[in-house]
């Protein structure tokens, strides 16, 4: 059974009582800013677990983040166990390179939404709740077509062109994708186990090609590409270089709070030494 306790205490908030808007939207800013997106087993050849259960423990027990069928999977726990009604559905991430949306059945990413709460922004009560999007939404949206302006960063919500019945999320012209995609059917575990795998070993996989790791807030995003750290929130863009070993785990803790407590001495070097070599190679090029 998922240890909610530990949860809450990973997010530093306590029990936000019944089901309601307001702590809905307490719990998913929480997570978006202390669970950092990140993929970094990957760097290390790694398939690691995509079961929801096993998401919760990478959260509480390794101080790690993960990706989406990590976060929204755990995410999902969490909010199911504090009495919510949440749904998986398959969904398809458009990258800022791509012409046209995959569109939900690829499968690349899992969005949740939670029914049952009814606000004037929303009447039907239904939401899109998304902590795994890296710089997506800080907090939930109102299934109603719209623009919706959080911090630095506008989204739009619109019914889908690629899949029937369903919705598209536009990102600000400024994010790190174009807009995702989601049906409408629930979906389960078993929809994303093939597609993980694609994703964690393909060399096409962009968590292959290169070591990202982002953490929102209401006033931001800071991301940590390869060994280059930035801070994304409406000021002028500074990036720098992070140039040892010691400052780039620094970085991921200080910052993105990620303990890595399931990687020893000798997996934290060969990671660092892949994340080195790659940034050298971008460099030369």
């Amino acid at each position: 059974m998922a240890d909610i306790g530990a949860y809450l205490r990973r997010l530093e908030v306590g029990h936000e009582g019944p089901p309601s808007v307001e702590a809905l939207r307490t719990l998913h800013a929480a997570h978006v800013e202390r669970i950092a997106y990140e993929a970094l087993d990957v760097q290390l050849g790694l398939v690691n677990s995509i079961q929801p259960a096993d998401s919760v423990e990478r959260i509480t027990r390794h101080g790690r983040g993960g990706y989406c069928y990590h976060l929204n999977g755990a995410l999902s726990v969490l909010l199911t166990t504090l009495g919510y009604d949440v749904v998986w559905h398959r969904a398809g991430v458009q990258g800022r390179d791509a012409a046209e949306p995959p569109g939900p059945r690829q499968a690349n990413h899992l969005a949740l939404t939670v029914r049952g709460l009814p606000a004037p922004e929303c009447p039907e009560g239904e939401w899109l709740v998304d902590a795994g999007l890296g710089d997506g939404l800080h907090e939930p949206l109102p299934l109603v077509e719209g623009e919706y302006a959080q911090g630095p960063l506008t989204f739009g919500l619109r019914r889908s062109e690629v899949a029937p019945g369903g919705w598209r999320l536009d990102h600000d012209p400024r994010g790190s994708f174009r807009g995702m995609d989601f049906e409408t059917a629930h979906a389960t575990v078993e929809h994303f186990q093939e597609r993980h795998v694609v994703l964690s070993t393909s060399p096409d996989s962009g968590f292959v090609r290169t070591c990202a790791v982002l953490r929102r807030d209401a006033k931001g995003v800071d991301t940590l590409t390869g060994c280059v750290f930035k801070r994304v929130d409406g000021s002028p863009e500074a990036a720098r270089t992070i140039e040892s070993e010691k400052e780039w785990f620094e970085v991921l803790d200080d910052v993105f709070g990620l303990r890595l407590l399931d990687l020893d001495d000798t997996a934290r070097t060969r990671l660092w030494a892949k994340v080195a070599a790659a940034h050298e190679a971008w460099q030369q090029r």
